[in-house]
């Protein structure tokens, strides 16, 4: 069975029954995703798309954007969403590298996208607004395996080119329904889905949640942190990235009462602050839990829904997934050690489009997938990541992880957040950095009491050799922050 039918296996009965409510009040039934889908699906074929093209979408976020994604899960063509903010230039690579045979965008976009997409050999470019209207051909019966490719999603590229990770119908399948079973969803339960749905936070694990159990969504083109909270006595769970929480805890509108409908926030795609969660705990009386995924895997872990959501942790491995610490070798790690995530399980992507080296070198012949980021368990089992192997710094020939540094850093006075990067210095090969982002209307403390506290708990050769203080770092669009452009940007520091 593939995805959409999975989706469709959990519909309603009844289905003029509502599955999703804008924030403008539409309402869109099951009836009309199944509809209009299904009319969509009839377009691809009599534009001559076939089971196994990639469709390309860069939109903005909306039902009819839903209804497309359904269609191509329905039909078998490779979904393939691109973030909004991408340039001319990001768009090009991705369509030169995927060659679509479909790209749909918006009225705005359309000169632009149409000349990169002739440039990639792609056969046709057509506005949503314009698929919308002539979906009206009777939708073609084909028979989708689920081990067949459902959506290629384009790594973040920290490390060089991004690659297309394919997943199939069978890992969006197993992930969904683990995490629906694992985080106790419900026909009951109402998501209030801020989320874009160009990543795989959105609209593989929130919408996946919600379809596969019948859970109503309370649907905002955008995150708004006054519109999210007017929204949230009318919802159960909620999703977001750190940022989306740091900005909820802003409104005195937050509080104990206001979220009483809610029974589960949870919180992935960056690390979420200490602060942050004891903050929101306080205010609202509810543990974020944090969870751990990336593009090529879907989640692999989650703390626990019954049980304790530890700080600065991303909980266990979920069910039927395998992960282990690991050494450079693959060999596992004894708890305590740091190495890096490796996991094995139906989730995993079934490779990187047109390119075997890359997708021999990421697993283990074992069947291993190497996640690239680096982490230890505790005493306890629970995974604590502390950074990526890329961001690993290697200063006077000696291993520095970035996150031992800014835990530290991060509970001083004044600190919102920092980032310790590592850049190029003539004696230690790589110098430490810390870039401090400060909270609105406060300054941190001296560097020199900075250094001195940290030379406190750390070996010196972890003690950042600059700190830079900023009031903004740069992020991506899920709210992660891109050391590569702090890298970048410091590139010189200890030339000069």
């Amino acid at each position: 069975m593939n995805l959409y039918g999975r989706f469709q296996a959990a519909f309603p009965a009844d289905r003029s029954q509502s599955a999703l409510v804008t924030e403008q009040g539409r309402v869109v039934s099951y009836d009309e995703i199944e509809e209009t889908s299904a009319r969509i699906a009839g377009l691809l074929a009599g534009l001559g798309v076939e089971a196994g093209d990639r469709v390309t979408v860069q939109l903005d976020k909306s039902p009819e954007a839903l209804f497309l994604y359904f269609a191509c899960l329905r039909f078998g063509a490779v979904y393939m969403p691109m973030n909004s903010g991408y340039t001319a230039a990001e768009i090009d690579y991705f369509l030169s590298d995927a060659q679509p045979a479909l790209v749909v965008c918006t009225p705005k976009t359309r000169n632009e996208m149409q000349k990169l997409a002739a440039k990639a050999g792609c056969r046709h470019t057509l506005t949503l607004e314009e698929v919308i209207e002539r979906a009206k051909a009777t939708p073609p019966k084909t028979a989708i395996a689920d081990a067949e490719i459902a959506a290629m999603l384009y790594t973040s590229g920290t490390t060089g080119r991004s690659k297309g990770a394919q997943l199939s119908h069978l890992s969006l399948i197993s992930n969904a329904e683990v995490l629906a079973e694992h985080w106790g969803f419900s026909s009951k339960d109402v998501l209030l889905h801020t989320l874009p749905i160009f990543h795989v936070h959105g609209l593989f694990v929130a919408l996946g949640c919600a379809m596969l159990s019948g859970a109503k969504m309370v649907w905002h083109a955008g995150f708004d942190a006054d519109h999210a909270l007017d929204a949230m006595p009318r919802a159960s769970v909620f999703m977001g990235v750190p940022t989306y929480y740091t900005r909820l805890l802003a409104s005195p509108k937050l509080t104990k009462d206001h979220v009483k409908t809610m029974r589960l926030f949870v919180s992935g795609s960056a690390p979420l602050l200490p602060e942050t969660f004891n903050s929101f705990h306080e205010r609202t009386g509810h543990a974020i839990l944090e969870r751990y995924g990336m593009t090529e895997t879907g989640m692999n872990t989650s703390n626990p829904l019954s049980g304790e959501r530890r700080v600065g942790t991303v909980g266990f491995p979920l069910p039927g997934i395998e992960l282990r610490i690991a050494d450079d070798q693959g060999k596992a790690l004894p708890d305590g050690e740091v190495g890096v995530i490796e996991v094995k399980g139906p989730n995993l992507l079934k490779g990187y489009w047109n390119n075997p080296e890359k997708t021999k070198a990421a697993f283990r012949p074992d069947g291993y997938f190497i996640t690239g980021d680096v982490a230890y368990r505790d005493k306890d089992g629970y995974v604590v990541i502390v950074g990526r192997a890329s961001d690993m710094i290697i200063s006077g020939g000696y291993n520095v992880y970035p996150k031992e540094i800014e835990s530290i850093i991060d509970t001083l006075p004044g600190v919102a957040e920092s980032a310790v990067i590592g850049v190029p210095h003539p004696d230690f090969g790589e110098g430490v950095v810390a870039v401090i982002r400060r909270k609105p209307g406060e300054n941190p403390p001296p560097d020199a009491e900075i250094i001195a506290t940290l030379k406190t708990q750390l070996a010196g050769f972890k003690v950042p050799k600059r700190l830079i203080v900023v009031d903004e770092l740069p992020r991506n669009a899920m709210g992660k922050v891109v050391k590569a452009e702090l890298r970048k940007g410091q590139a010189a520091l200890f030339s000069a």
